[in-house]
C-alpha cells in the first residue's frame, strides 16, 4: 500500500504517520509533501491507495492541486476549517478529520477508506465538487473580522486584525496590542470579540486574554500544567490557564 500525505506542519505529520503506524497491521510505504509543487511532484511520478491532504499547505491550498491533476484514488482531507467548509464535505460524503482530531477521529475516517473507497466503488472528486469546497473555503474565511474602529481623542483609526499580538479584557472593554506594543481600547467583550477572529490564528489563552500565533516568539513550561508565551511587542510574558493548555498546545500543531 502507498500513502502520500499532504501537509505543512511537521508534528501534524508525525502524529499523522503515527495513527497510520498503529491502524494498519501491514507495512506501508508513504511520501509526504509540505507544498502544491511537492505534490503535484509526487502525483506526477506515483499512484497512490489514498491520500491525507490538510487544505492549507506551504504555498497554496491544496484544493488547487486536485482541481489540476486527476485524482484516481480516495481523499482524507485533514483541516481546522469547520463551518461552510465542513458542511460542503458532509453534504458530498467526503472523508473529513477536523483537526484538533483524535486517534478515534483517524480510525473512523480510515475505516470509511477500507469499506466505502474501495477502488471498484470509489467515486472520483469532480471539478464541480473542489470548485464548491474552494468557494466555501472563500466564505469561511470572509466571514472573519478583518479590522476594528477604534475610536480616540483625534478621531478614528482603523486596527488591522493581522497586526494584533495580543488582545485582553479591560473592565468593561478589551485592550488590543500591536507588535509594536502600541495599546488600541475596543469597546466589546473578549467573548464577542473571540467570535469574530480567525480560530486557526487567534487563541484564548485564559479567561482574560487571546493571543495571535503569528506573534509567539517563545513557550516555555510553568507550574501546574501552564505555559508562558512570549508574544512581540508584549514586555510581561502571558500564561496559559491550566484548563487551556492541553487544547492550546493541539491548536499549535494545526
Amino acid at each position: 500500500m502507498r500513502i502520500l500525505i499532504l501537509e505543512d506542519e511537521i508534528p501534524a505529520y508525525e502524529k499523522l504517520l503515527s495513527n497510520l503506524e498503529s491502524y494498519f497491521t501491514e507495512p506501508f510505504v508513504h511520501d509526504w509533501g509540505r507544498s502544491t509543487e511537492k505534490a503535484r511532484e509526487f502525483l506526477a511520478q506515483q499512484t497512490y491507495d489514498f491520500i491525507l491532504s490538510d487544505i492549507q499547505l506551504l504555498d497554496g491550498i491544496s484544493f488547487d492541486v486536485f482541481n489540476t491533476i486527476k485524482i484516481d484514488c480516495p481523499i482524507i482531507f485533514c483541516s481546522a476549517h469547520d463551518e461552510y467548509l465542513f458542511e460542503a464535505f458532509r453534504t458530498n460524503g467526503i472523508a473529513y478529520i477536523l483537526k484538533p482530531y483524535t486517534k478515534e477521529d483517524i480510525r473512523q475516517a480510515l475505516n470509511k477508506f477500507q469499506s466505502f473507497f474501495k477502488a471498484e466503488s470509489y467515486q472520483p472528486i469532480h471539478d464541480e465538487t473542489i470548485s464548491l469546497l474552494k468557494s466555501a473555503l472563500k466564505q469561511e474565511e470572509t466571514n472573519y473580522k478583518k479590522r476594528f474602529v477604534i475610536k480616540k481623542s483625534k478621531g478614528i483609526q482603523l486596527l488591522n486584525v493581522s497586526d494584533i499580538s495580543l488582545i485582553e479584557a479591560s473592565g468593561d472593554f478589551c485592550m488590543a496590542i500591536d507588535a509594536s506594543g502600541k495599546k488600541h481600547p475596543i469597546s466589546q467583550n473578549l467573548g464577542s470579540i473571540q467570535q469574530m477572529l480567525n480560530p486557526l490564528k487567534f487563541f484564548r489563552i485564559n479567561r482574560s486574554q487571546i493571543a495571535h500565533i503569528e506573534y509567539i516568539e517563545n513557550i516555555e513550561s510553568h507550574f501546574k500544567n501552564r505555559l508562558l508565551i512570549q508574544l512581540s511587542g508584549i514586555k510581561e510574558k502571558v500564561m496559559t490557564s491550566s484548563s487551556t493548555t492541553s487544547d492550546f498546545r493541539k491548536w499549535l500543531e494545526q
